[in-house]
């Protein structure tokens, strides 16, 4: 009988997935050494016991798992975490070392992979083991997105920002204007867009807290969260950075890129237009701007918010458009970038609600469209910017309204997948007794 269950297609998909991704792990780890760093297996590793990265990611990593426990689970889970943490501050403090929680909740999140395993046996287990895996999932993707950043910066050595920063005069230069209007809202602007931008992947887990809140309730997830898309984005988008390596107006046209920078024009001083060429750039800065991940991530968290209760509706919309202002804000972005960041965004979502509802004619051409433009849109970067920045009033537009005749259309798309309510049959009128 067990045999059979493992030839089961999901159960086979799954463990595929799992030797996937544990060998795209190693791979990163093994490249990761060869510069002479640790890679994302070893970062997590040393988060058992030093001092985390992000101790805010780890307890939201917690929070995700946890929705496969009862209330009284979660009590214990949290208290045992807490508890970890403060001993762990103790310890820390005596002796002097850096201080950052989460630890306790790494402990947790491991100590209910073991329970998983040696407690729990058929559904449970899986179901168990589904939700230590949501949580590993969130914290391994921030570690393996910061060794695609170092591999980024050492294996693409020439930089294409010179052909985005002539390619944004047809939006207006947005990047320049942001960084303008950030620096006129003096410290407090600043920092609330730096909290926003650092804690993007909270945000996402308090939405995808409240999709998943009924998991525990019905032991199962749903065949489509938030979470599933977040992950895709941030497995995907390092491969465009590969492709089209750039590091930033801050970088390539403000003091932070040093000697390597073009000129100190951001944000005071638009660059001129003059044909652009790929120039060479240290191998330390990311070139992690196209497209913008940051914008992807935001345009998911507000697509999933939309069906929330309305307080959830109004953080999804704030944090877009704080997300918005600090990638431009701060110089990290131009505005092509996050043009392109939007259709990707809803492309990968298309896809994965296409797959969850099963491929027909709709999904494939939806996916297929923004897939066109995206490409288009990178294309034209490359290849027709002096064209775009020679004739803004043309390619401005034409750019704006690709990205939203992409959004259009899964707007569209989507509206016809959703399950059609049944007609109320009205009661037939009765005769009038006499």
């Amino acid at each position: 009988m067990a045999s059979v269950e493992w030839r089961q297609p999901r159960v086979i998909l799954w463990a595929t997935v799992v030797v996937v991704g544990l060998g795209f792990l190693i791979a990163l780890e093994i490249a990761a050494r060869g510069y002479g760093l640790p890679g994302p297996m070893t970062n997590q590793a040393k988060e058992v016991i030093l001092a985390p990265k992000s101790g805010p990611l780890l307890y939201a990593s917690m929070a995700l798992m946890m929705v496969v426990l009862t209330w009284r689970e979660r009590f214990i889970a949290a208290g045992a975490a807490v508890g970890i943490d403060i001993a762990f501050f103790l310890v820390r403090w005596a002796i002097d070392a850096k201080m950052m929680f989460g630890n306790g909740a790494l402990w947790v999140i491991l100590a209910c992979a073991v329970i998983a395993v040696t407690r729990r046996t058929g559904r449970e287990r899986v179901l168990l083991l589904k939700g230590v895996g949501l949580g590993l999932l969130l914290v391994a993707g921030r570690k393996t997105g910061d060794t695609w950043l170092l591999i980024t910066s050492k294996t693409r050595p020439q930089v294409l920002d010179q052909y985005v920063a002539t390619a944004d005069h047809a939006l207006g230069n947005p990047s320049w204007v942001a960084g303008r209007i950030v620096e006129a809202t003096g410290t407090v602007g600043e920092h609330v867009l730096d909290y926003v931008y650092i804690q993007l992947a909270v945000a996402a887990v308090i939405v995808a807290l409240y999709q998943l809140r009924h998991v525990a309730a019905e032991r199962r997830f749903p065949g489509h969260h938030l979470v599933r898309t977040f992950l895709v984005i941030g497995l995907l988008g390092p491969a465009i950075y590969m492709i089209f390596p750039v590091v930033g107006p801050i970088f390539a046209y403000g003091a932070d890129g040093g000697h390597w920078a073009v000129a100190d024009l951001w944000p005071n001083t638009p660059p001129p237009i003059t044909a652009p060429h790929q120039m060479p750039f240290d191998e330390i800065t990311p070139r992690n701007c196209m497209p913008s991940l940051h914008t992807a991530w935001a345009t998911t968290i507000f697509i999933h918010s939309r069906r929330g209760p309305r307080i959830l509706r109004y953080a999804g919309t704030f944090w877009l458009i704080a997300t918005l202002g600090a990638t431009l804000g701060f110089g990290y972005h131009y505005g092509a970038d996050i043009v392109a960041g939007v259709v990707f965004a809803f492309t990968i979502e298309a896809a994965l609600r296409a797959l969850d509802r099963g491929w027909d004619r709709s999904g494939i051409q939806l996916v297929v469209y923004g897939t066109t433009v995206f490409a288009a849109l990178l294309l034209s970067y490359r290849y027709l910017s002096m064209e775009m920045a020679e004739y803004p009033w043309v390619f401005g537009p034409l750019l704006l309204l690709a990205m939203v005749s992409v959004v259009y259309g899964y707007l569209r798309t989507t509206k016809l997948w959703e399950p059609k309510a049944a007609p109320v049959r009205q009661p037939e009128p009765q005769p009038e007794l006499v």
